[in-house]
C-alpha cells in the first residue's frame, strides 16, 4: 500500500495541478510559433524535451522569427541568458530535493519558474517536495504534448495569443503568490521587480530585464530589508503551553 499523503502534500499537489495545467496549455502557442519562425515539427518538439524552459524557448524563436537563420547566434545567446535564472532557482530548491545523482539530474532539468514557485510556497518539507515533483511532472508531460499539438496544427490555430493561454498562466501564478503578499517585504519585492522589468524591457536584450528583476529579490532577501528579525519571529511563535 502506498504512503498516505499528508494535508500539506495534498495542498501542494492541488497547487501543482492549478499551475501546471495552465502553463502546459500554453505549449500549444509555443509549438505553433516555433513552426511559424522556421523550425520544423521535430525541432520544436526537441526544444521542449531538451531545453524545457518556456521563457528561453520563446526568446529563441522570437529572435529567429525576427532575423531568420542569420540570427541564430543571437537567438542562442538570448535564450541562454534568460535561462541563467534557473541557476538561481537551483540554489533555493536544492536543499529539499535530496536523493542520488539521477534524481538530482532530473530535478535540475525540471527547475523552472513554476516548480520553484509552487515548491517554495509550501510550509513543510513534504509539501515542498510534493510541489516540486508534481509540478515538474505535470508541466513536462503536458508541455511536450501541447508543443506537438501546436506544431502539427500550425497556421490552423491562427493568432494563438487570441486564446488567452498566456493570461491563464499568469493568473495561475498570481493565485499562487497572492497569499504570500501579507507582509511588507514580499509586496515591496513584487512591486520593485515588476517596475525594474517594465522599465528595462524596451531597451535591453531579452533576458536581462528578468535577471535585473531577480537581483531586486536577491538584494532584499540578503539584506532582509523590511523583513522580520529572528526575535520578532520567536515572539510570533505560539506558546508551547497554549498561550498566545
Amino acid at each position: 500500500m502506498g504512503t498516505k499523503r499528508t494535508p500539506e502534500q495534498a495542498v501542494a499537489i492541488r497547487a501543482s495541478f492549478a499551475v501546471g495545467l495552465a502553463v502546459a496549455a500554453y505549449g500549444v502557442s509555443f509549438g505553433a510559433l516555433a513552426v511559424a519562425s522556421g523550425l520544423d515539427i521535430w525541432q520544436a518538439c526537441a526544444m521542449s524535451l531538451l531545453m524545457f524552459t518556456g521563457g528561453s524557448q520563446f526568446a529563441l524563436i522570437g529572435v529567429l522569427a525576427a532575423g531568420g537563420v542569420a540570427a541564430g547566434g543571437a537567438a542562442i545567446a538570448s535564450s541562454t541568458l534568460l535561462g541563467t535564472r534557473n541557476a538561481l532557482y537551483a540554489l533555493r530548491v536544492a536543499p529539499f530535493i535530496g536523493g542520488r545523482w539521477p534524481k538530482k539530474l532530473l530535478a535540475a532539468h525540471w527547475t523552472i519558474d513554476e516548480t520553484t514557485a509552487v515548491s517554495t510556497a509550501q510550509a513543510t518539507l513534504a509539501g515542498q517536495r510534493a510541489g516540486f515533483w508534481w509540478t515538474g511532472a505535470i508541466i513536462y508531460i503536458g508541455w511536450n504534448i501541447t508543443t506537438l499539438i501546436g506544431a502539427l496544427l500550425g497556421d490552423l490555430l491562427g493568432d494563438v495569443s487570441a486564446y488567452g493561454l498566456d493570461a491563464a498562466a499568469a493568473a495561475a501564478f498570481l493565485g499562487l503568490l497572492w497569499p504570500r503578499l501579507k507582509q511588507l517585504q514580499p509586496v515591496v519585492v513584487a512591486i520593485g521587480a515588476a517596475v525594474v522589468a517594465a522599465v528595462l524591457t524596451p531597451t535591453l536584450p531579452p533576458g536581462i530585464p528578468v535577471l535585473a528583476a531577480a537581483v531586486v529579490a536577491v538584494i532584499v532577501g540578503l539584506t532582509n530589508w523590511l523583513g522580520t528579525s529572528a526575535s520578532d519571529e520567536a515572539e510570533a511563535e505560539p506558546d508551547p503551553m497554549g498561550e498566545r
